[in-house]
């Protein structure tokens, strides 16, 4: 079945809602009867998701989440209240859509892509689990993404940053004209930190549909104290406090996040939603994100983290170099063909003393080893090998830690799926 899925990526990204629209209508259009969240931006999207998903789950919600890409499963993408959705019924349902596709779609050129029988797969099971409220992420952009199809009780956009640029836009503006269109008439849009630029389209768009916009404001957060834990929090929540409130994922880009997720919570108990102070205290308390700053080992201490583009760098550079300033780093790397090296690597030598390349796994790896000469432009003094296997990679990168240094396994999914598997039972 995973190989079955992995084999549809060959279609490629194809813009456009026409496949995804008929196929929904050959399902009986599950996307209508249900209630979403619907949270588009290059980064953050999955932790912000995370974070509403455990704080309505918390109040008794029964959640949806359709997230992507996966780390070790396509089983990851579906998951109501934190579980997964078993081998058996996932094989159902492809089987299922793949006899609609069958019948439906005759000529090849036409058929839905991965990302399209993944996001029908998800508003079924969803629509057929009964669920209360659906976090859906978009997988790319916005206007032409399969998931825009839905009318959401609340739109997101976490942020903006330069990635999938030969299908976004070359430019902060074009990109964000693009997530913007998740954009519906008279529906909140809750965004995120963004620059300017970004802002402004989003803004006009918002206005023309006569959309209420929401700015998340990080100035509910006040700071006590952080470590590897996570952050101890005061969150200002109207007239209350929550004083000493833990707060489980690692980053200052995760406060971002968090208040990003904050404001749509506050939307949803406007629109009736009911969630108490102890819900959003106890879904903050044991938020865990897989692959995101995610700490795997304490002795010898090994982080892993999926940024793979521009700005997740910059941010899990920054988050390290706050948390851990007196460490140096060994770095496990590697980042598939079609992702900016140059613009994600040079935020990644800060702090660090040798660089292992590898290869990621999968035909978007095969030019594994053009990150060489990149690095070797970016950080001439900084010592950089490669080793394709990624078990040997990481192997080796352990031998090189003693004591005063940590080791960072970062870029690409693909990476990070070999890799956490040898410190986690996943």
């Amino acid at each position: 079945m995973e190989e079955h899925l992995y084999n549809l990526t060959a279609l490629g990204s194809k813009p456009g809602l026409e496949r995804i629209g008929k196929l929904l209508i050959s399902l009986g259009n599950p996307e209508a009867n249900l209630k979403c969240v619907h949270v588009a931006g290059t980064n953050g999207k999955g932790s912000t998701s995370y974070i509403i998903a455990n704080i309505l789950q918390k109040a008794g919600y029964r959640v949806g989440r359709f997230t992507s890409p996966h780390i070790h499963s396509y089983r990851e993408r579906f998951t109501i209240n934190g579980a997964t959705i078993s081998s058996t019924e996932l094989k159902s349902y492809l089987d299922k859509i793949e006899d609609l596709i069958s019948q439906e779609f005759r000529d090849d050129a036409a058929r839905p892509t991965e990302f399209e029988v993944l996001t029908a797969i998800a508003f079924r099971w969803f629509e057929d689990k009964e669920v209360d409220i659906v976090l859906l992420e978009v997988g790319m952009g916005g206007i032409y993404d399969s998931t825009n199809v839905v009318i959401p009780e609340v739109s997101v956009i976490t942020s903006i940053g330069l990635d999938h640029t030969s299908f976004l836009g070359n430019n902060l503006a074009e990109i964000a004209y693009n997530k913007a269109g998740i954009i519906k008439r008279q529906i909140p849009i809750v965004v995120g930190d963004i620059p300017k630029e970004a802002l402004e389209v989003i803004e006009k768009i918002a206005l023309q549909n006569d959309a209420p916009i929401y700015m998340a404001n990080k100035d509910i957060l006040e700071v006590r104290d952080e470590d590897l834990s996570g952050y101890n929090l005061d969150i200002n929540w109207g007239e209350d406090i929550l004083e000493n409130t833990l707060f489980t994922l690692l980053g200052t880009y995760q406060l971002d996040n968090l208040a990003t997720a904050l404001t749509v919570i506050n939307l949803l108990i406007k629109q009736g939603y009911k969630v108490s102070l102890d819900n959003i205290r106890n879904g903050l308390g044991s938020t865990k994100m897989p692959g995101r700053l995610e700490v795997v080992s304490q002795n010898p201490l090994v982080v892993l983290d999926v940024c793979h583009n521009e700005e997740g760098a910059r941010a899990v550079s920054n988050a390290l170099l706050k948390l851990l300033p007196d460490k140096s780093r060994v770095m496990v790397c590697g980042i598939v063909d079609d992702k900016d090296a140059y613009s994600i690597l040079k935020y990644l030598g800060q702090n660090t003393s040798k660089c292992i390349i590898t290869r990621p796994e999968g035909r978007r790896g095969y030019n594994w080893d053009r990150l060489l000469p990149v690095w070797e432009e970016l950080y001439p003094d900084i010592l950089v090998t490669c080793e394709e296997d990624i078990k040997l990679a990481v192997k080796y990168a352990l031998s090189q830690l003693n004591g005063k240094n940590y080791l960072l396994i970062c870029g690409s999914f693909y990476i990070i799926d070999q890799a956490r598997r040898l410190f986690t039972a996943t």
